[in-house]
């Protein structure tokens, strides 16, 4: 159960490192995800969005730097 634990908090990094270094993809990944499902999605400003995406990849980063910690005091 812990290694599914740090595997987790590792792809959640990982997820928020590319938020954070990779805004315009992210946002290019979601919007193809939505056109499959048959929705189109477009940030109305386009420079807020990097904005926004880049503090989301920070908290999660954070979040995950919290859950580490709280991983790391388990006594199991």
């Amino acid at each position: 159960m812990r290694i599914i634990y740090l595997l987790w908090c590792i792809f959640a990094a990982l997820a928020g490192v590319f938020f954070i270094r990779y805004p315009n993809r992210a946002i290019s990944i979601q919007q193809k995800f939505y056109a499959r499902i048959n929705w189109r999605i477009e940030p109305i400003s386009f420079s807020k969005e990097i904005r926004n995406t880049r503090i989301m990849g920070i908290v999660l980063l954070c979040a995950v730097l919290v859950a580490f910690s709280l991983f790391r005091a388990c006594p199991n």
